[in-house]
């Protein structure tokens, strides 16, 4: 069995680092498998756990609809949503990606992340994750990590 190797997300870089993983995602809603990948990006920023960026030949992209919302991260650039649908449930804004990443992002160019939260479930290999806390961040949080994570209320400030 292999030692769980913690990591402080206060170790994290300011600016944020992408790095690519071998481990296994999945994402489940409406039991619908939307995501299997083996080919994902992890970005990691200061006081986050961890987005995950996955490829979109990796997601059933049948479900996912375009979304007129937008916003700017400083890091990556100008993001663009994805509703998800699957039967009789539907989610807004429930994904994001970078069609224009900024240089040190270009890996991720419409590769795709998820909110944790509204998902029936995402797993990181045959962990369940939770979702960082707060409406608006998208940082899944495994049992190696230590916060505390921002958009916990009263967390320096947060």
């Amino acid at each position: 069995m292999s030692k769980l190797v913690q990591e402080s997300v206060w170790d994290y870089p300011r600016p944020p680092r992408l790095e690519k993983i071998s481990q296994h995602i999945r994402v489940l809603f409406n039991n619908q498998i939307l995501v299997d990948s083996y080919q994902a990006y992890r970005v990691l920023e200061t006081s986050h756990p961890p987005g995950y960026y996955m490829p979109p030949t990796d997601i059933k992209m049948e479900f996912l609809i375009p979304s007129s919302r937008t916003t700017y991260c400083e890091w990556k650039g100008e993001g663009s949503y994805y509703h998800i649908k699957v039967g009789d449930r539907r989610i807004e804004n429930a994904a994001w990606y970078y069609s224009k990443p900024k240089p040190n992002f270009l890996e991720i160019k419409n590769y795709i992340a998820f909110y944790a939260r509204p998902m029936d479930a995402c797993w990181v290999d045959d962990e369940r994750v939770e979702p960082q806390p707060g409406p608006f961040y998208g940082g899944w949080i495994t049992k190696n990590l230590k916060g505390p994570f921002k958009g916990v209320p009263g967390s320096n400030g947060w």
